[in-house]
């Protein structure tokens, strides 16, 4: 009976697969990463018309300091600077 379902409902096994429903850990804010993670900002970027991906941007813990109390445009120009750019992905369940 399971392929049978699939069949007929196919984004049931896609939300199975990638588990997009789920927030782990719960009852979490993660539009607001600040109370999670120190240094740590949430933006969003609009990668093609319609698709925005959300990010967190966290400063290592050598300018933490500086980046104590800083709104998002600090952080955007801290993303251009010379220092270098380590991206996490960090898979198809879950959340960032």
């Amino acid at each position: 009976s399971v392929p049978f379902l699939v069949r007929l409902f196919p984004s049931v096994l896609t939300k199975f697969v990638y588990l997009n429903f789920l927030s782990f850990p719960f009852f979490v804010d993660f539009r607001r990463p600040e109370l999670l993670v120190n240094n740590t900002i949430s933006l969003y970027l609009t990668t093609e018309p319609g698709v925005t991906v959300g990010i967190w941007h966290t400063v290592p813990g050598s300018r933490g300091a500086e980046a104590k109390g800083k709104d998002q445009r600090w952080f955007e120009e801290a993303l251009s600077d010379a220092h270098p750019v380590i991206i996490y992905l960090h898979g198809n369940g879950g959340t960032r």
